[in-house]
């Protein structure tokens, strides 16, 4: 639709990659609703949001199991619902209630359909989902007067090869991660970059993170944390059994490839919530994704302020 919001997903001339930002296009006017299932105060919120963007004169529609597991049985009435793909072909924004978990499923499958994403927090942490609950309705006029602010993430896009034959590709917004799966024991893997031997090591796995990534299991793992305007891709070994692997940087254009060369129960994990057994020999190839997505992030959005919040870094000390 030529009056989707388009956030910086223009694809540069002579290059399969998407320029980092762009003015957006002229504000929404249908938008999609996604939320957590089987969570009342999340369809509550959603409740909200639709008789509020209807009175707005907004087109609501609702994600199809959004509709059937959390809108049933809260007066809604006869809102439009669809899958993914249906809502990507009409939809010009969509908001996500709910916490990261529910934003990166909706990223992965929106993403084809270059659907901006705004989020509402109410889960845990959320890193991406900037809008508390109470500010939920007072920030819905800033969105609808064009106020939000874009920002461009990148994707991952990762294949696994099993001989010759690719036998699953999946995107990831947050990180790819290969490790050793329910037996206790540690797998040994080569990493080539660009098709350079860079080393082989025995580890529990190795995490290939986003720089929105960066701030979920990479950095437990005491992974970097990567500013969103950074163009680099993390990665880093899990549990290690060599004291001099630490955690790298590489470019957004370079090649990640990850071949298993003994391992009992190994497994590949698209942002924790697809996974995928490996088997020796396979294996999984990671590289920038054609796609991006945009996060609209209401005015006076600041990333450090985010991190001081969710990570508790100390404030300032009080001057005398």
């Amino acid at each position: 639709m030529e009056s989707k919001l388009n956030c910086g997903l223009i694809r540069l001339m002579n290059n399969a990659f998407p320029q980092e930002s762009a003015d957006c296009a002229p504000p929404p006017r249908t938008i999609a609703l996604i939320g957590k299932y089987h969570s009342r105060e999340i369809a509550e919120s959603i409740r909200l949001l639709a008789r509020y963007l209807h009175e707005r004169g907004m087109t609501v529609l609702i994600e199809e199991e959004t509709a059937s597991n959390v809108v049933s049985g809260l007066g809604l009435g006869s809102w439009a619902s669809g899958s993914f793909s249906w809502l990507g072909a009409h939809a010009d924004l969509a908001i996500v209630v709910g916490g990261d978990g529910t934003m990166l499923n909706a990223a992965r499958q929106l993403a084809r359909y270059r659907v901006p994403l705004v989020g509402v927090n109410q889960g845990r942490l959320g890193f991406m989902t900037d809008i508390a609950r109470a500010d939920m309705l007072p920030c819905m006029d800033d969105l609808l007067d064009g106020k939000f602010v874009p920002e461009t993430r990148m994707l991952l896009d990762a294949e696994i090869v099993r001989g010759e034959r690719s036998v699953v590709s999946n995107l990831a917004l947050n990180d790819v991660v290969v490790d050793k799966g329910a037996i206790g024991r540690m797998i040994e893997f080569e990493l080539f970059i660009d098709g350079e031997f860079i080393y082989h090591l025995r580890s529990d796995g190795l995490i290939v993170a986003t720089s929105t990534g960066s701030t979920a299991y990479a950095l437990s793992a005491n992974g970097p944390i990567l500013h969103p305007q950074v163009a680099a891709i993390a990665l880093v070994p899990l549990c290690p059994h060599a004291l001099t692997n630490r955690p790298i940087l590489v470019g957004d254009r370079n090649e990640i490839e990850i071949r298993i060369v003994h391992a009992t129960d190994s497994r590949a994990h698209f942002d924790g919530q697809v996974t995928v057994d490996l088997r020796n020999e396979d294996s999984v190839r990671i590289r920038r994704s054609e796609y991006s997505i945009c996060l609209l992030h209401p005015p006076g959005y600041s990333y450090f302020a985010m991190l001081r919040e969710k990570l508790h870094w100390s404030e300032r000390p009080k001057e005398h």
